[in-house]
């Protein structure tokens, strides 16, 4: 197939946008960004320095009184720009995503979808943002209001595994907010957000809205700099836990997701073709590289164990692994060689600890992509709860069969984790489902539906170690997060 004009094989030394001006960072250090499916060099990074970042950070602050004074009904006229001009390069931001991040092209265009809603909902900024008063509040004559504000410049801290994504999840509502906004990509997949701010350049004011490229010593110097107001972080729950003590330390909101290990509970009443269906897209979708991904399969009861292991098996036997750009591929690879690396560990702890291993993906090979990291789907049977891969966050397409006796058995297992979430329900069971939502201490509930991706209106939630901070991203607890209150009291003689 061929490429789009746009979508290049090299996208060459990549640059920050500060001020509203494509500059080339203050230093000598680079890497290269590989395609994970061919391995082959598609660009180079750089290692932005902390003067590099504090340059963002000033014309973000000088940009922000003048943006915050902008009206709201302005500044969702703004993000109906943005969103009209992300439709028109639509094809060109999937296909870039798929080339330096490998989920295949269905996977990326679900995700430039979700990018653009969070634009859409944005554009309500006039409606969401809205305060609230009371007259003779605190008395006769007194009356009290709350006025909605911005509060300055803030950063987002972003992960590879949605390259687009997860910076729409905040600096949408930032920005319709009043906010200034940097965003640092990860530097495994820089290319597509820096292909999005290149198309959305000149929708907004210079410094409204910048790209640092980098590593932690860019992430290190919005969480220090007093001109950052916030970081908004999505991650490993190690990071996570750093990016919250560290923002906390200088003063700074902070919201940060952390990992996941996710479990979805088979119950023996569940409609089985269509719960497999669903459940092979969470389990193996995006080669298991998301924090929504399914990790552990529970059925409930010798029933259900029964009725969707073979059938789970045999369509995970029929996944197509190829590189993403080709139309028929279900699975790509995962994102590098120490991804793969890490993955392959994991597998073979499997072994160590007494799974069974039903399906091994380490041998896979694809015809033309050789030295692609591809890992093809994997399943244990015979894993107990204490097992390091019943436990621990693999974040590839690896799936470890863990049954249960009872529902109740299953909602303990899935509480006893660190981690909160998400959890599915397969069944018909309006009782069993009603318990199930009710005792289970996740932020993210599904009932028949294996990837629980909340709507740009409502927020990305989450328990436990999963997430720290107090206001998810996106809907309306992201307009909390970028905006304070103003308690007016008043009193006229």
């Amino acid at each position: 197939m061929a490429l789009l004009p746009e979508v290049k094989k090299d996208y060459g030394k990549l640059k920050n946008f500060v001020n509203g001006e494509w500059i080339e960072p203050e230093t000598t250090k680079y890497i290269d960004v590989e395609n994970p499916a061919t391995t082959g060099k598609i660009g180079e990074l750089p290692f932005s320095t902390k003067e590099d970042t504090i340059k963002a950070i000033e014309a973000a602050n000088e940009a922000w009184m003048e943006w915050r004074e902008t009206p709201p009904i302005t500044r969702a006229r703004y993000m109906f720009k943005a969103k009209n001009i992300m439709e028109d390069h639509f094809e060109n931001i999937a296909r870039i995503m798929t080339q330096e991040m490998g989920k295949n092209i269905d996977e990326a265009r679900g995700e430039t979808r979700r990018s653009i809603e969070n634009v859409e909902t944005a554009a309500g900024v006039t409606s969401l943002m809205m305060g609230y008063n009371l007259e003779d509040g605190a008395a006769a004559n007194i009356d009290e209001e709350a006025i909605i504000t911005p509060l300055g410049t803030f950063g987002a801290i972003a992960p590879f595994n949605f390259p687009a994504m997860i910076p729409f999840w905040f600096w949408p509502y930032a920005v319709a907010t009043g906010n200034t906004y940097i965003v640092k990509p990860s530097k495994q997949v820089p290319i597509t957000w820096n292909y999005i701010m290149e198309i959305l350049q000149d929708v907004f004011p210079p410094g409204v809205l910048s790209i640092v490229n980098g590593s932690h010593e860019v992430a290190d110097a919005l969480m220090e700099h007093p001109g950052i107001k916030g970081i908004s972080f999505v991650g490993s729950t190690p990071v996570a836990k750093y990016i919250y003590r560290h923002c906390a330390e200088n003063g700074k909101r902070v919201q940060a997701q952390g990992g996941a290990k996710n479990s979805l509970v088979v119950m023996e009443d569940a409609v089985m073709d269509r719960t497999v269906a669903n459940m092979l897209a969470s389990f193996y979708g995006c080669t298991g590289q998301r924090c929504l991904a399914g990790a552990n399969l529970v059925p409930v009861g010798q029933k259900a164990y029964d009725a969707v292991l073979p059938k789970f098996i045999e369509g995970a036997k029929k996944i197509r692994v190829g590189y993403g750009l080709n139309e028929t591929t279900n699975m790509g690879p995962v994102v590098s060689g120490d991804a793969k690396k890490k993955i392959l560990g994991y597998i073979e702890k499997g072994v160590e600890e007494g799974a069974k291993l039903v399906l091994d993906g380490r041998d896979i090979k694809v015809p033309g992509y050789e030295k692609g990291y591809f890992i093809g789907p994997t399943l244990f049977e015979d894993v107990t709860p204490d097992m390091t891969i019943a436990k621990e966050e693999i974040f590839g397409p690896v799936v470890a069969v863990i049954p249960q006796d009872t529902l109740d058995d299953a909602i303990e297992m899935i509480n006893s984790s660190n981690f909160g979430n998400a959890a599915s329900i397969y069944t018909q069971n309006g009782r069993w489902a009603r318990d199930f939502r009710y005792y289970l201490n996740v932020g993210n509930l599904g009932i028949n539906i294996g990837i629980v991706a909340a709507m740009s209106y409502f927020p990305f939630a989450g328990y436990k170690d999963s997430f720290f901070g107090d206001m998810h991203g996106q809907g309306k607890d992201a307009i909390n997060f970028f905006t304070d209150r103003k308690v007016v009291i008043m009193r006229w003689f």
